[in-house]
């Protein structure tokens, strides 16, 4: 560990709460117990002020300069973001499509100095994240535009419902909207071996009130979830200000790079990388998406 990235560590997050430069700590222990016991029973953990709290303007300020640089497209979408005119059976719960109005600013658009990118390269926070999520090491992805970026979703719009590809996920709330903006999720609601789509499609059909879970995160807000098994959404913005969610993608394993499709869809463009990669993922399940 090296001093300078030590600094960086203990200004930015609340080391009295989350000592990341004390591995050998009751307080990491303690930490690291927390979120793993709550991702094996509720799918979902939240370390709440893991940034510090007079970080959290600077942290709103850094994610609303480059909002604007989202890329911002309505489109039609299922809760697997496969094709929705797929040949599939009429009561398969593809084939209950959802606007996405949701925007994302791709890494290549956060500087380097922002608090997020700083977190998200720092091997500290990634040897902590990775001994919550009880892997033995996490990778930044090699996407250049995926690896970090930033959820926008403005007054008026929501993130439907859907499934992530990635087996875990980790983000940052950066700025609240006024109102709604809930998270909601089904934890386990499918697994590596059954998709259950009976109670997926209940879901879709506001028939699974008793499968969703609810949580109000607050700016500065640490989230791991397993969003590969878990169905989620983010509900409706009210009010006049978007909410602003920092994602950082890892992978237990180095050099992953997303798909062209998916791509496309998430940022309205493709590097070089995207097409030297297509065609070589690795899949960790045969789920639909």
């Amino acid at each position: 560990m090296s001093a300078s990235e030590a600094r960086l560590v203990e200004q930015v997050v609340d080391t009295g709460r989350y000592p990341l430069t004390d591995p050998d700590s009751t307080a990491w222990k303690d930490a690291v117990d927390r979120a793993r016991r709550d991702l094996r029973e509720l799918g979902c953990s939240v370390l709440p002020n893991f940034v510090r709290s007079s970080l959290h303007e600077e942290l709103r300020a850094e994610g609303d300069a480059i909002a604007p640089l989202a890329h911002y497209d309505v489109e039609v979408v299922n809760a697997y973001n496969i094709a929705v005119d797929a040949e599939l059976p009429e009561d398969h719960p593809a084939r209950a499509t959802m606007e996405r109005g949701n925007a994302f600013v791709a890494r290549d658009n956060v500087p380097r100095q922002a608090i997020v990118h700083r977190l998200y390269t720092s091997e500290l926070f990634q040897r902590f994240i990775a001994e919550c999520v009880e892997v033995p090491r996490v990778h930044e992805l090699a996407d250049p535009l995926a690896g970090l970026c930033l959820n926008v979703v403005r007054p008026g719009m929501d993130h439907p419902w859907h499934f992530d590809t990635n087996e875990f996920a980790v983000s940052l709330l950066t700025q609240q909207s006024e109102d709604g903006g809930v998270f909601e999720y089904c934890p386990g609601i499918r697994s590596a071996r059954d998709e259950n789509f009976d109670d997926v499609r209940a879901v879709l059909a506001g028939r699974g009130e008793h499968l969703v879970r609810r949580i109000a995160l607050r700016p500065g807000d640490l989230q791991l979830f397993r969003g590969r098994y878990s169905l989620h959404r983010v509900t409706t913005v009210r009010g006049a200000t978007a909410r602003h969610t920092a994602i950082f993608a890892y992978s237990e394993r180095p050099g992953v790079i997303g798909s062209v499709a998916r791509t496309k869809q998430i940022f309205g463009r493709v590097l070089p990388e995207h097409l030297a990669a297509e065609g070589r993922a690795v899949r960790v399940d045969q789920l639909l998406d």
